[in-house]
């Protein structure tokens, strides 16, 4: 019974086989931006807290879609009205009532998320985190990595060979090990995060908008190859 080189796991005397792996990492620029917006309200009474959060978000829905097309996703999360209860006795007594709703932004303009950031922290009673710089999935820094990845693979590959005076001959296998990201929207915790926290301004006055700086992202790309090439020269 026969067998198909290209099918034998180590090859054989005239056909060897080199397997070897390719990589390659890019740092570049993001892509975009996500920031997290909370807002706020307490009230004695349950209406009057979802009143008061019920205009508050609907300000800053307002101001960040007034932004228009460097606005890429406006996304409301979590919203919450929770009781705060107070003991008189051996009664318990509802003492207020505190409301939250979550708002995630994505951005493409980092100019003007300066100025939106700036503007959403003179709020009332509204908190801003982040920014989190990613790339898109579709940006061209993932297949630039793979490619430079594949590239260095029938390099070291053909040195290899070379080496032993042979030359290759085919490409057998190429098993990818995964492009990924610099961590996309690194959250809290995360190495190289850059995170801030406003809290709304008591002042009248605006602002200036805030200078960001863009954090670099690194795109990583890991290949497996194997080849067959020529008799070694021994």
């Amino acid at each position: 019974m026969t067998h198909d080189p290209a099918h034998q796991p180590y090859g054989t005397p005239e056909t060897p086989r080199v397997a070897v792996r390719g990589e390659a990492r890019l740092e570049v620029d993001p892509e975009i931006a996500r920031i997290g917006i909370t807002v706020s309200a307490r009230g004695t009474d349950r209406r009057t807290a979802l009143d008061d959060l019920t205009r508050r978000n609907t300000a800053v829905l307002d101001l960040i879609k007034s932004y228009g097309e460097p606005v890429e996703k406006l996304e409301t999360g979590a919203f919450s009205i929770t009781p705060e209860l107070t003991r008189h006795g051996r009664a318990e007594r509802v003492r207020a009532y505190h409301g939250r709703v979550h708002i995630t932004a994505e951005l493409s303009d980092f100019t003007t998320l300066g100025e939106l950031t700036t503007r959403l922290a003179d709020l009332e009673l509204t908190q801003v985190d982040g920014p989190w710089w990613a790339l898109r999935p579709t940006s061209p820094a993932h297949g630039e990595a793979r490619r430079q990845a594949v590239l260095e693979a029938v390099q070291r590959a053909r040195e290899y060979a070379r080496a032993l005076g042979a030359e290759l001959a085919a490409l057998v296998e190429l098993a990818d090990l995964g492009a990924e990201d610099g961590a996309p929207f690194a959250r809290p915790g995360g190495g190289g995060m850059r995170t801030m926290a406003f809290a709304a301004e008591t002042e009248d006055s605006v602002a200036p908008p805030l200078d960001l700086e863009p954090q670099r992202q690194t795109v990583r790309a890991q290949v497996n190859a194997r080849f067959t090439m020529t008799p070694p020269q021994l």
